[in-house]
């Protein structure tokens, strides 16, 4: 792993402020500079694992952020944190959102006094199989109901908030079905297509479709995404299945307690 000079030395700060403090007892180094894709600007992002004590106390003041400027010695670098604790990681390799395992790919233990905290990190930034199915009957409902009424309705009334509110859903849940179904974590949206760039198995033209629409929205550049999807394969999902599963993930989600559907 190639960390720059002045990363490293930002890192080195952190651990020598953290390190002898017994309520922290491990430093994770996640962001750019763990997945190897840091510019010289980039911030150092990390996770400070707290005791159970002092992660329950902050909590109750919510003081579970750490942001400063002065660790760094280059032009607008600053170091962001956050602060979890172990039970924090057991439970994303359980039950975490699909960003909240990405957060741990590649991550570098600064320092550690858990003996178990690389097994543990190993085990969160993997892709849930047996969730796979039921997302991509997810999203694929998304798709075809944004595409097939929402940009139409969207049209129709002229209405440009609908139009782009649909746009930029209908690209999210049409990249995160090609996501799920090359088995790649969903990071967020900030790095969404680039993510799908790295997708090997997609339909042919996919992220200039999905540019295109984002480029100039309208009902035609919509049914351009979901006709590229739907010709990718055999899905198996009618317009009725579509609506009712829809209606489930998104009118209904309120029923069950589960993140939205854009964040799982």
């Amino acid at each position: 792993m190639f960390i720059r000079e002045h990363h490293q030395r930002t890192i080195d700060r952190l651990t020598a402020l953290f390190q002898q403090d017994k309520r922290f007892p491990a430093l994770i180094i996640g962001g750019s500079i763990a997945k190897g894709i840091a510019t010289d600007t980039s911030d150092v992002d990390f996770l400070l694992v707290a005791t159970d004590e002092e992660f329950a106390r902050r909590q109750q003041t919510q003081d579970l952020g750490y942001f400063d400027t002065s660790l760094c010695d280059y032009p607008g670098g600053y170091v962001d944190g956050k602060i979890i604790n172990r039970q924090f990681i057991v439970d994303v390799a359980e039950r975490g959102s699909e960003p909240a395992r990405w957060a741990f790919a590649g991550a570098i233990i600064a320092y550690s006094d858990i003996p178990d905290l690389a097994d543990l990190i190993a085990r969160a930034p993997v892709y849930q199989e047996s969730e796979r199915e039921g997302k991509m009957r997810s999203f694929l409902g998304q798709v075809i109901l944004l595409a097939g009424y929402f940009a139409q309705e969207a049209e129709k009334r002229h209405d440009p908030y609908l139009m782009m509110q649909t746009t930029a859903n209908l690209v999210l849940y049409a990249g995160r079905l090609i996501l799920a179904y090359n088995r790649l974590l969903f990071p967020n949206m900030k790095r969404l297509m680039e993510t799908l760039a790295l997708a090997p198995e997609q339909p042919d033209g996919f992220l200039d479709i999905l540019q295109a629409a984002l480029n100039a929205p309208s009902a035609t550049s919509a049914k351009a995404i979901s006709t590229n999807i739907l010709q990718f394969r055999e899905w198996d999902m009618t317009p009725l299945q579509a609506s009712v599963q829809y209606m489930q993930d998104t009118e209904w989600r309120w029923r069950i307690d589960r993140p939205d559907l854009c964040d799982r």
